[in-house]
């Protein structure tokens, strides 16, 4: 199999990457307290050790009461915090990598299993987590107001710290995405509307605070998704003109790159084309995507919730849609997750070096 297409270089405004590969978001709940520690620093430094083209972090809370679920999620407020992403950072570079932080607010959630709650009740466009589910308060416009300028100082800390480019969590049903979706946005204030296209504005006023905070020539990048955890079948924009009608207001508030999940990267989006939702965003907007979804893996990320190991899967079907310009680059989970080398594996055709995706290493920082 040839991967050279994996493995050209990408640049795009400040952002200059050696391949084409990017370390997908992936929650590990390791930072007590928000505080990333330096067995945090030391499993993203060894990522840009192993030749990651790009590395998205872990999603990383803003300054809100209720913005995190879990209280070992990282923060991107606060002088120890921050002093944990700065060692992050400096490591993640000493080592020849690149890195964005995820930021993200997590909306209404569920209650953490634990039986940890945030200080605040959860919030979010109408207090609902998923249609019919409410487990928090409707946000007033102080709230939003207040929310917007957090996202902002934030963006403003990760330029300061001297990341590379940012990612705004906009999927999954976390609060930009239950903005977005009508079954969690039941507004009829500015914030909501009949069609996607109004419910576009709170995520639109978020990526114009973020730019204004970073300046024009520092990339951003925003995580999409049309499936929700909740509603695998979802589809946001159920047509090419839906589509175009919810990314065009994301361009024009100046996001740059899309990062369009998917539980499977294969499958079309619409049907009359193979093009997957990454290819899609792409010819609609004209701008840079990352795909991402089961790659290089036989089972998707949301098996290995419920005990399900993977095995190594092949990458023809990804390296042809690479080849092609599909898409620009592509984001890669679990087998980045449980193998620092994975890259360079893939890069040396060590394919029987592979290592097979358990259940155990969601609970732990592999090293090594």
């Amino acid at each position: 199999m040839n991967t050279d297409s994996l493995f050209r270089p990408f640049a795009l405004k400040t952002l200059n990457l050696k391949n084409r590969i990017v370390m997908a978001p992936m929650t590990r709940s390791f930072s007590p307290n928000g505080v990333p520690t330096e067995a945090v620093a030391a499993y993203y430094s060894k990522r840009a050790e192993g030749d990651v083209g790009l590395i998205l972090s872990e999603g990383t809370v803003i300054d809100r009461p209720a913005s995190s679920a879990d209280p070992n999620i990282p923060h991107f407020y606060g002088d120890a915090a921050l002093a944990g992403w700065q060692k992050v950072i400096e490591g993640v570079h000493a080592a020849g990598g690149r890195m964005g932080p995820q930021i993200w607010h997590q909306g209404v959630s569920h209650n953490h299993h634990s039986g940890w709650l945030p200080p605040t009740p959860f919030e979010g466009p109408s207090g609902l987590n998923s249609p019919g589910f409410k487990n928090g308060n409707t946000m007033n416009d102080a709230d939003i107001a207040d929310t917007i300028a957090a996202f902002g100082r934030a963006a403003a800390e990760a330029k300061r710290l001297g990341f590379d480019t940012l990612e705004l969590h906009g999927a999954h049903g976390y609060l930009i995405d239950q903005f977005f979706w009508e079954g969690t946005n039941e507004r009829t204030d500015v914030y909501g509307g009949k069609s996607l296209a109004e419910r576009t504005r709170f995520g639109a006023e978020v990526i114009k605070e973020v730019r204004k905070q970073v300046g024009e020539v520092f990339p951003l990048i925003i995580r999409l998704s049309q499936f929700k955890p909740t509603a695998y079948d979802n589809k946001l924009a159920k047509t090419p003109q839906e589509l175009e009608a919810w990314l065009t207001p994301l361009i024009e508030a100046g996001i740059d790159i899309f990062h369009c999940s998917q539980r499977r990267f294969w499958e079309p989006e619409f049907e009359g084309s193979d093009l997957n939702f990454a290819g899609w965003a792409k010819k609609i907007s004209g701008k840079a995507t990352i795909s991402v979804g089961s790659v290089g893996l036989s089972g998707d990320f949301f098996s290995a919730f419920a005990g399900q190991s993977s095995e190594p899967s092949s990458l023809d079907e990804l390296v042809r849609r690479m080849d092609k310009d599909e898409f620009d680059l592509i984001a890669v989970g679990r087998p980045i997750l449980a193998d620092p080398f994975w890259v360079q594996k893939i890069r040396d055709g060590r394919n029987d070096d592979l290592r097979t995706f358990t259940k155990e290493a969601l609970g732990q920082l592999i090293l090594q």
